[in-house]
């Protein structure tokens, strides 16, 4: 994407009622005003919150908003020009139960209030294989930690990964720190078990992976 196209798209985004974009000095420095009120301030209604995580384009999100209109749900990248087309594909469909934030996923307790969402979901983030990056995987024990923060007393994680390395290292930290795997799988295409969210939605990436071959994997858990 050229520069041009980035600013344009930036742009775009300010101009999105379903695009909030914080600076991290709002975050770190004072309260942000919305945090303990999305429901009520924000989507004018108190459904249960849904978040995706490193949401990309925002496909995942927006599937999920279009087939349970019962929830709410927010997209949250650092890259606005990718979820663009997240935002404006809900807003052209008439979509209000789904949003986008920018910002830095660490942040996300500085967002939400404690026991203010139900589920999370983490879909095909980067596994971090490298030792030194440890500390940027979605699923390691400091941001678990953050998640059973805003998490709701039961609320739901899910990870659905191509990375084999990715899921391997998740379904080991659960059982060494104890948490509940309520749902695991190697290849969700080949077992008949798995979720109709997990299997009805496909994004652009995960479609480049099956046609390779990869297979796609999946966990769900709950946050002791």
């Amino acid at each position: 994407m050229g520069s041009k196209n980035k600013l344009k798209r930036f742009k775009e985004n300010e101009s999105f009622d379903n695009v909030v974009q914080p600076s991290r000095e709002e975050l770190t420095e004072q309260q942000f005003p919305i945090k303990g009120n999305w429901g009520s301030k924000f989507f004018g209604n108190e459904k249960p919150i849904v978040l995706e995580l490193g949401c990309g384009k925002g496909e995942y999100s927006v599937a999920l908003a279009e087939a349970y209109p019962e929830k709410n749900f927010i997209g949250i990248d650092i890259k606005g020009a990718r979820f663009w087309r997240g935002a404006k594909t809900a807003l052209d469909e008439g979509l209000n139960n789904v949003s986008f934030i920018r910002t830095q996923i660490e942040l996300i307790d500085l967002i939400f209030e404690e026991n203010e969402i139900d589920e999370i979901w983490i879909t095909f983030p980067d596994p971090q294989i490298k030792y030194k990056r440890t500390k940027h995987r979605l699923t390691n024990s400091d941001f678990l930690q953050k998640y059973k923060k805003i998490l709701k007393p039961g609320g739901i994680v899910n990870l659905k990964t191509d990375s084999e390395f990715m899921h391997g290292y998740t379904l080991g930290l659960l059982h060494g720190e104890g948490h509940e795997i309520l749902h695991a799988n190697h290849d969700v295409y080949k077992n008949v078990y798995s979720p109709k969210e997990v299997t009805g939605i496909q994004t652009f990436y995960e479609k480049q992976y099956l046609e390779k071959g990869k297979p796609i994997t999946y966990i769900k858990f709950k946050i002791k």
